[in-house]
This record gives C-alpha cells, sequence and structure tokens, in this order.
C-alpha cells in the first residue's frame, strides 16, 4: 500500500456517482434464490475503457460490448451468472442486445450506453425472457452500497465476492477508484475466466483511460493462472465519471503516474483474489523468473513453471520437486543455460549452478507445504524478469470440473 492512497469500503460504488444492484431471474437451473444478475449505473456521463479475452471463440455479451465501447458516453453495466452466453450462435447475439435493450428501457438510455458481460456454462441459450423481466425492476435495486451485492451476483464457482476500493488526492481533489471480480476457474494470463468491472470519479480522457487499464491488466490480470484455460468471456471495464472534480488527467504527468500506481494496485488487489479464490486450490504460489536475457524469456519461463501440472501436483503434496521446475523452463523456449539456473523457495537455495543446493530437502520441504510461498528463478543471463501468480492442482479441482 503506498502512502499516496488507501483502501476504503465501498467497492464499485465508492467512487461519487455510481451505484450498484442485483437481482435474481433463476439462470442457474434449479438453483437456490441467489442473485444472479448485476447492473451497475453511473449519474454523470462516463468515459470507458476495456479488455476482453484474446480467445478466438467469444461469446456474444463480449462482441456485443466491444462495439457499444465505441459510445462517447457509457452508463451501466448489465451482468449475469449462470450462463455464459457463448457458443450460442446468431440468437446468442441477439439475446445479448435484448439485455442491454432492456436495461436501457428501464433506466431511459440508449442501448449503445450499455454494456453487457455474462458467466456461466458455454453453449445453452439465456432464458432470455426471466432476464427481461428482472431487468425491467433491477433499477429499484440500485443502491450507493449495492457493490457487494453485485459482487455476489456475478459469481460462479467463487467463494467469495471480490471487491475493494482506494481513494488519493489529485490535484487538491479527493479521488476514489472502486471495482469487483469474479473468477476462479478457466484462469489463464491473456486475461483469465474472468469479470471485472472497475469505476472511478476521477476526469481523464478515453485515451488516457485505455492507456491506464491496459497497463493495470497486463501487471494483474494478464499474470495470474489456475489451469491454464482461458475463457471465452473474459472482460475487464473502467468506466470515468469526472466526478471529483480534478483536472483532466494528463499522459505522464505526476497525477497520471499516481492514478496509475493507484489503479493498479486495486487490479493486483482483485487479481489476487482470484488465484486465492481458485477452483479447490489450497496454495497461493508466487512464481518469480529474474535474470532473463528479455522479458519475452522471463515470461515465457514464469509461466511454463506455472502452468505445469507436474510441478502444481507437486505443490499440491508439499513437494519442492525442483526437477519439474527445472524441466518446464527447458522447454518453455526461454533462452537458458542449465548449469547457471539457480532456484529458491522463499530465499532458500534449492538449486545451485543447475545442481542440487546443499539446502536439507526437509527444510525446502517445510516451505512446500505453507499455504503461501515463493518461487524464484535466476537465470543469469540478463536483467529481464517477469513474475506470476498462480496455485497448486488439487483433487478437489479435478471434482468441481468433471461435469454432471
Amino acid at each position: 500500500m503506498s502512502a499516496l492512497f488507501s483502501e476504503i469500503i465501498g467497492g464499485v460504488t465508492a467512487p461519487e456517482g455510481f451505484v450498484a444492484g442485483a437481482g435474481f431471474a433463476a439462470i442457474k437451473e434449479g438453483s437456490t434464490r441467489k442473485y444472479d444478475l448485476a447492473l451497475i449505473l453511473s449519474a454523470a456521463p462516463t468515459v470507458g475503457a476495456a479488455t476482453f479475452t484474446t480467445n478466438k471463440v467469444k461469446a456474444a455479451p463480449v462482441r456485443v460490448s466491444m462495439v457499444h465501447l465505441r459510445s462517447a458516453d457509457l452508463r451501466a453495466i448489465i451482468a449475469n451468472s449462470g450462463n455464459a452466453n457463448a457458443c450460442t450462435g446468431c440468437v446468442g447475439i441477439e439475446h445479448a442486445k435484448r439485455m442491454t435493450k432492456a436495461v436501457a428501457a428501464a433506466l431511459k438510455l440508449r442501448e449503445r450506453q450499455v454494456l453487457v458481460c455474462s458467466t456461466g456454462r458455454i453453449g445453452v441459450e439465456m432464458p432470455i425472457q426471466r432476464i427481461e423481466r428482472e431487468i425491467a425492476v433491477l433499477p429499484k435495486a440500485l443502491k450507493k452500497n449495492g457493490s457487494q451485492n453485485a459482487a455476489r451476483a456475478i459469481m460462479t464457482s467463487d467463494t467469495f465476492a471480490k471487491e475493494i476500493a482506494v481513494e488519493l488526492k489529485l490535484g487538491g481533489a479527493l479521488v476514489r477508484i472502486g471495482g469487483i471480480a469474479k473468477g476462479a476457474g478457466m484462469i489463464d494470463p491473456n486475461m483469465a475466466t474472468m469479470l471485472c468491472f472497475l469505476s472511478t470519479d476521477a476526469a481523464l480522457g478515453k485515451k488516457e483511460l485505455q492507456s491506464a487499464l491496459s497497463v493495470a491488466v497486463e501487471q494483474s490480470f494478464n499474470r495470474i493462472t489456475i489451469d491454464g484455460d482461458m475463457s471465452t468471456n473474459d472482460t475487464a471495464i473502467l468506466l470515468a465519471n469526472g466526478l471529483a472534480g480534478n483536472a483532466p488527467i494528463r499522459k505522464g504527468s505526476p497525477e497520471a503516474k499516481l492514478f496509475q500506481a493507484a489503479l493498479n494496485y486495486v487490479t493486483r488487489a482483485l487479481a489476487c483474489m482470484m488465484v486465492e479464490d481458485g477452483e479447490g486450490v489450497s496454495k497461493f504460489v508466487e512464481v518469480e523468473v529474474k535474470g532473463a536475457a528479455t522479458f519475452q524469456d522471463a515470461r515465457k519461463a514464469a509461466e511454463a513453471v506455472a502452468n505445469s501440472t507436474l510441478v502444481k501436483c507437486a505443490w499440491f503434496g508439499g513437494d519442492p520437486n525442483w526437477g519439474r521446475i527445472m524441466d518446464a523452463i527447458g522447454y518453455s523456449s526461454a533462452r537458458m543455460r542449465e548449469e547457471m539456473v539457480d532456484i529458491f523457495y522463499d530465499g532458500l537455495s534449492a538449486v545451485k549452478n543447475g545442481v542440487a543446493s546443499k539446502t536439507p530437502f526437509g527444510k525446502l520441504r517445510e516451505v512446500a507445504a505453507r499455504k503461501r510461498f515463493k518461487v524464484t528463478i535466476d537465470l543469469q543471463l540478463g536483467a529481464a524478469e517477469y513474475t506470476v501468480f498462480t496455485t497448486d492442482l488439487t483433487t478437489r479441482y479435478v471434482e468441481l470440473n468433471m461435469g454432471e
């Protein structure tokens, strides 16, 4: 936490002018009465920025939101859980549009002022009529303290609602940034199976906002992996309404750097919550590669280790099996020399110059048995480095993903 900004309560509704609410449309078959629709609204015009999945198979709401993002004034986000509305053909596009149309009618907005997101099972048509009926009354649920209900409404296999907010001074004005997110499975870099909705009352232009979000996503959501699967629905959205009253943030200014640091903090915190809440996971592991010849080499090596099922299974068993780590580095295509690699578990040397160190194996096992630990890999070929946040792979994960 920086001394220049501090955490506050309120999540996505902490910034001035934002409200949120949740509703129940019985989207999940046989579900108990739990929230499955979330609505976020800005009382004032906003500029918007977003990043979407890089999967070639994109869900209908992703395709619709990519078009609506071009609007000069975005006001609302509607999101559902329980159905991804992916691989549903032209009907899926129609249903995503009907969701934005229903919100626009309920809030007296234009359809293109509404972004739409979905998460859940792929290949199933939306119960659109039930959703439309619930959207019609959803504005009544909008509250200044509605962030947590909205966060609950987008949960799928998540075990807890994910939200955070910070405040900071920019040019004498008090600025706030808030957010909610969901994500527990199908998590892989280049966005993960995740929805993230961010808000701010700071004033800045659309280009500056998109740049700030892209940087924040790169150092947070693009650095987490649980199972190596990339979703069809990944979306991170940031809306800024300028109600804080600060002078518009200019690229490269001290204010821009401070805003970026605060936004990075928010997205990194939400990303780590996703990893901690990964499906069936029992360990949170930070994989750091340093001493790489290039940034890309560092990234390739870190992601290979973080995604290795052999490595992850070893961690689940509390086994600091550095041989599997060396193997993953070797096939990662990153430049490396076996005889120069050092590996550490929470600072304890496991490998020195490519061979076992003198650290007693029992000491390394003690680290690998912890709920949280860090693996550091030094390639000793340069100055580039990269970090990925990941987990172990458990029998519970397999059970959760066996299907019905």
